[in-house]
């Protein structure tokens, strides 16, 4: 695999990493990635590669390559990132404690039990 070209501007912040992944969403949940707790960890390189661990409500589901399309495109989108590198883990498992308070309200607001 290619090395990433050098950043051409300043760099995204981890914060404006995960402000972008959140327009990002499992189809079947009505929660964004980052409010579901499914984002353990975003790592931005000098060279604009932002690296993203994270998981999903379940193993084996259906739409990982849709959810990783949609992470790689948001944060594309971003000033400064040359490329994204999307990785699954299964541990820690995730789990409705993982979620934010925001997640957690929008859940109750269509009828999920949190």
């Amino acid at each position: 695999m290619d090395a990433p070209l050098p950043a051409s501007g300043p760099l995204p912040t981890r914060e404006q990493v995960l402000e972008a992944l959140k327009i990002v969403k499992d189809p079947e949940i009505p929660v964004n990635v980052v409010d579901l707790g499914l984002i353990y960890d975003v790592e931005v390189m000098e060279s604009g590669q932002v690296d993203i661990t994270m998981t999903l409500t379940s193993v084996g589901c259906p739409v990982q390559d849709l959810i990783r399309a949609d992470a790689e495109l948001a944060v594309g989108r971003l000033d400064g990132v040359t490329a994204v590198n999307v990785e699954f883990v299964w541990t820690p498992p995730w789990s409705l404690e993982k979620m934010t308070d925001d997640g957690k309200r929008q859940m109750r607001m269509f009828g999920f039990n949190v």
